[in-house]
């Protein structure tokens, strides 16, 4: 699979390092020769430093032999126009433009293919619809959610006090009386598919997977109660801000929204009239007593400065504030928050390569969801007629030794934890996880076409 990308920037990084770590041939265009370099110098693929809206830069990419191109570059007018001219000039299946305007991205032109697009991301959109999901759920994690399906993935750091500290997964299991499965596990640099004798230690990142209901007594037992989230902070009146606040304010939730300017708060209060609108500057000690603050469920900070998100975060949970959620978008960031207990941590970068990746795998993927800095997948996909593991068990199927099937959900509403002896059929639609190195080898093992 040979895939262009045009923009090296965060995204755009993180997309092209996830192809390459899968195998798949990679060319990024970078405009900017400083990025340009840092990119050759860092991922194993061809780096050109030309302009993205020249057709020679485009035949110099070799856009005559590519799978698919994905424009990500920071101007939404120019990843249209690439597409337009890929689509006008170059026969390449699947067309992928990041458009962040939600004005473009709403607009109905591109239902129609227009400039040859074959699907528009919206980073903010995707994140808002994330970090919605994630209070449906009661902010007490991180979750990766499944189509059609109760089963879900949270994640927890375990600390010198908690429950799983110093004990092995066998020993977890016979205390908690849920089904449930530990998939992996996140130890300092490293990323582990357990196995029952492995233990647990303190600021160690463990998943947990299970369905929703089970989720949700496991962590009642182990000490991590449910809260109501009727009153919500948003620090931060954004594009993500704003967008989460359009999506919670529904649920009938009292919303407080603090933006620094005030252009921001007027039209915020036009929009949400039914939000208590601040303008005020959170890093304010004195905004919390004030406003008492302090009595609130849940605050979400999603400004554009991901150190104040995290410091904001830590400081309303130390004041009172039951949960906390923060936008987060450096990879380094992202462990750090997970140490300082806050509770769960979104990443733009992460919603919009997820959705990216889960369009260019698409037929039978349904879902897919990018932990530990990209390194490792869980995907969702249907079995389909052609299978090669087909009416057999699990145990005798040639899996990649970093790879796991995790849940198997057959029909409307039958899902299991499988063991090995579990016998696979033809629409069982599996839930697995994956280092990225093996993404290939599980492909050749439980499917006929490519994921």
């Amino acid at each position: 699979m040979n895939v262009l990308i045009l923009g090296a920037g965060v995204v755009g990084f993180q997309l092209a390092q996830q192809l390459v770590n899968e195998g798949k041939n990679v060319t990024i265009i970078e405009k900017d020769p400083e990025r340009a370099k840092y990119v050759s110098s860092h991922l194993d693929c061809m780096v050109i430093n030309e302009n993205g809206t020249h057709l020679s830069t485009f035949q110099e990419a070799g856009a005559s032999e590519a799978d698919s191109f994905i424009s990500v570059a920071d101007i939404d007018e120019v990843n249209m126009i690439a597409c337009g001219i890929v689509s006008s000039e170059f026969r390449v299946p699947i067309k992928i433009a990041r458009v962040r305007n939600a004005d473009y991205s709403r607009a109905r032109i591109f239902e129609k293919g227009f400039l040859g697009i074959d699907y528009v991301v919206n980073p903010e959109v995707e994140t808002a619809r994330h970090i919605a999901n994630t209070v449906a759920l009661g902010a007490d994690s991180d979750v990766m959610l499944f189509e059609n399906t109760e089963i879900q993935m949270r994640n927890l750091v375990v600390d010198q006090s908690s429950f799983f500290a110093n004990r092995s997964l066998k020993q977890i299991r016979k205390t908690i009386n849920e089904k449930f499965l530990v998939p992996c596990v996140i130890r300092e640099d490293s990323f582990v598919i357990p196995s029952g004798d492995f233990v647990v230690r303190e600021n160690d990142n463990i998943y947990l997977l299970a369905t929703r209901k089970d989720l949700t007594r496991i962590f009642m037992e182990t000490g991590r109660k449910s809260e109501r989230l009727d009153r919500i902070i948003i620090a931060g009146g954004g594009r993500i801000g704003s967008l989460v606040c359009q999506y919670l304010i529904r649920t009938g939730r009292k919303i407080t929204i603090i933006d620094s300017v005030y252009e921001n708060c007027k039209s915020l209060s036009e929009r949400f009239p039914d939000a208590l609108v601040l303008h005020a500057d959170v890093s304010d000690e004195d905004l919390f007593e004030e406003e008492r603050l302090d009595s609130y469920d849940l605050i979400i900070t999603t400004t554009n400065n991901e150190e104040l998100n995290i410091l904001t975060a830590v400081y309303a949970k130390s004041l009172g504030v039951k949960r906390a959620l923060a936008l987060v978008t450096k990879s380094n960031y992202v462990s750090i928050a997970s140490r300082l207990k806050i509770d769960s941590i979104v990443s733009p970068k992460v919603s919009t390569v997820d959705a990216i990746l889960k369009f260019l795998r698409r037929g039978n993927i349904r879902s897919v969801h990018s932990i530990f800095n990209g390194m490792a997948e869980v995907l969702e996909f249907k079995i389909s007629g052609d299978s090669p593991v087909i009416g057999r068990k699990i145990m005798d199927i040639s899996m990649p030794s970093e790879s796991l099937i995790l849940s198997v959900i057959r029909g409307q509403e039958q899902e299991t934890i499988p063991d090995g002896n579990f016998v696979l059929e033809e629409g069982d639609t599996l839930i697995s996880i994956v280092d990225k190195k093996f993404i290939a080898d599980l492909e050749k093992s439980l499917m006929a076409g490519r994921l």
